[in-house]
């Protein structure tokens, strides 16, 4: 049962983009038939292809829309992906080149590669780094992880603190300063983390062992509760890496498509003047 039910879902992610693939050999033998009969087609593909490009920026509307019960997003997403594989065919077929001539033209086309592979990579980042920031165990709102390291780092400041007031020694009030406060400060191995790296662990680890030989037995607890917060604060740096590759996509994609629909508008206006 769990073999069919994952078979048919893989099915229904496959059912779109074969529709759109079967939706564009139809347009494309329509065309075909069309210059045959020494008719012209690109009028007719033009109109398909820019309906289908105000149906993909719909998504856009969608997502802002999420509280009203038109359909689930991932489902919204399916055809989102599936009219862009329309769209990209169709738009071959209304140009019958992949490089057309003319500025205009060139430019359309420009744009709309740059969206189409804007969002591959979007639908590949969404897929892998949503994967890692559920893995976490801890989710929380992007605009709030700043609120979040800073309630961290006063708490490390705290304990800190705390632990030279109780047992008289400033050993872990100095390794903070000289080793630990710059990991509190902001989001850190962005770089590495975005390779999916557990560097952060192991500089937590490390640095652990490192503290632990020079500590007193009553100065221990303080560090385990530095520990603690540190791996807290891996956790919120691995949701930031995840949510802003994310968000960095988006203010690509959005703008790029906006400026597609814009500036197809203009090229249809355009034609439908020199058609008068």
């Amino acid at each position: 049962m769990v073999t069919l039910n994952s078979r048919y879902e893989g099915l229904k992610k496959w059912l779109l983009p074969m529709l759109a693939v079967l939706l564009a050999i139809i347009i494309g033998i329509y065309a075909c038939t069309k210059e045959l009969a020494l008719n012209d087609p690109s009028v007719t593909t033009g109109y398909i292809l820019i309906c289908v490009m105000f149906g993909l920026f719909a998504l856009r509307f969608r997502k802002r829309l999420s509280m009203i019960p038109i359909g689930r997003v991932a489902v919204w997403l399916q055809i989102h992906i599936g009219a862009g594989i329309l769209a990209i065919l169709v738009f071959w077929i209304h140009t019958g080149t992949i490089w057309p001539t003319g500025f205009i033209e060139q430019l359309l086309t420009l744009l709309v590669y740059l969206v189409t592979l804007s969002g591959i990579l979007g639908h590949l980042l969404q897929k892998v780094y949503s994967r890692r920031a559920t893995e976490t165990g801890h989710e929380i709102i992007y605009e709030r992880i700043p609120s979040a390291v800073s309630e961290l780092r006063g708490a490390a400041e705290a304990t800190v603190l705390e632990c030279g007031r109780v047992t008289g020694s400033d050993t872990i009030g100095r390794y903070y300063v000289e080793s630990l406060e710059w990991f509190f400060k902001r989001p850190r191995f962005t770089v590495y983390r975005l390779a999916g790296s557990q560097i952060g662990s192991q500089w937590v680890n490390q640095h652990e062992a490192t503290a632990s030989r020079y500590l007193s037995d009553s100065e221990r607890p303080y560090l385990e509760k530095l520990v603690d917060l540190m791996d807290a604060k891996n956790v919120i740096d691995h949701q930031y890496v995840a949510q802003r590759a994310m968000k960095i996509w988006r203010w690509f994609h959005v703008p790029t498509s906006a400026a597609l629909i814009v500036l197809s508008l203009w090229h249809f206006i355009l034609i439908q003047v020199y058609a008068l």
